[in-house]
């Protein structure tokens, strides 16, 4: 199983993480909610839990819940700019499908 961090993904984490003055690198997970079942969870973490799944990627390191893995397995996490909107996008391979708002997704 992995998960993997585009190298702008990866810039933007080094930069927050240094602005931050503080920080492991970037958790992400899923949770219940929305009209398709599942959302992404994204947040800087401060520290590694022992159960945590940890991949490194160009320097900065993505910490996965081990509930969380299965539904993320495949998934590229990016950070696009599109036109004035700038923000991490989640391409995920296992997922079927999504609510009409983009807030959810199923696998």
């Amino acid at each position: 199983m992995s998960v993997t961090l585009s190298e702008a993904a990866a810039r933007h984490v080094t930069r927050y993480i240094s602005k931050r003055g503080k920080g492991v690198g970037v958790r992400l997970g899923v949770k219940t909610t929305g009209c398709s079942g599942l959302a992404y969870k994204l947040e800087y973490a401060d520290d590694i839990a022992p159960e945590d799944h940890v991949f490194e990627l160009h320097g900065v390191k993505v910490l996965i819940d081990p509930k969380s893995l299965p539904y993320l397995d495949g998934t590229e996490l990016d950070f696009v700019r599109e036109g004035l909107n700038e923000g991490f996008k989640f391409h995920n391979p296992r997922e079927k499908d999504r609510c009409g708002c983009g807030e959810s997704f199923r696998v």
